[in-house]
């Protein structure tokens, strides 16, 4: 098995086969950075398997990121799996700037408000060994976070849980979305300081 690690570096997930799907593969193929071998890899998964993996992770309450970086993080100890959890948040919050920059304003609001999620777990995995299994114990977790970081911890979850409307509503603009990416940002940055030492 090959965690986070490996250099996978894109994951197209879609629910079919489609004439559209091969035309943005071959379009942005350089995006993908296929040629460079072993080195880096793209994915791309589609019809049964993609809708198995999004059906898995809805069961669960977490993201397909998330789901992945469980499954491919199986077997290891809880402060290897505290690094790949915070990598995936990392590589989120990466996202979120690329989005933001192109005026994704949704898209980038979908990545803030995975990246701290995975932070949190991520923490909790470093100190405690202890995984989080639902949203509750994220809030729980997310308070003594808190309590040991400071109290900004509070208003850079709760930006990020804001994102959860930018989302789905689409009622943010590009300045709401910065303004939550820099305290998101503040938060994983924290986390991944303490986790990766």
């Amino acid at each position: 098995m090959c965690p986070v690690a490996c250099g996978i570096d894109y994951f197209l997930l879609t629910d079919e086969n489609s004439p559209l799907v091969d035309d943005l593969i071959s379009q942005y193929r350089h995006s993908f950075n296929w040629w460079r071998g072993l080195s880096q890899v793209s994915i791309v998964v589609r019809g049964r398997l993609a809708r198995r993996i999004r059906e898995e992770a809805e069961k669960l309450g977490v993201s397909v990121d998330e789901y992945l970086v469980e499954l491919l993080s199986q077997g290891l100890d809880p402060k290897d799996k505290a690094v790949r959890y915070v990598e995936a948040a990392e590589e989120l919050l990466r996202e979120a700037r690329e989005e933001l920059e192109k005026g994704n304003v949704r898209q980038a609001a979908e990545k803030l408000l995975g990246a701290p999620a995975l932070a949190v777990k991520a923490y909790a995995y470093w100190r405690d060994e202890k995984k989080l299994y639902s949203h509750r114990e994220l809030w729980e977790y997310k308070r003594k976070l808190g309590e040991e970081l400071g109290e900004w911890v509070h208003d850079a979850w709760m930006n990020a849980t804001g994102m959860h409307v930018c989302f789905y509503e689409g009622w943010c603009t590009e300045k709401d979305i910065s303004m939550a990416y820099k305290r998101v940002e503040k938060l994983v940055r924290e986390i991944a300081s303490k986790v990766k030492r």
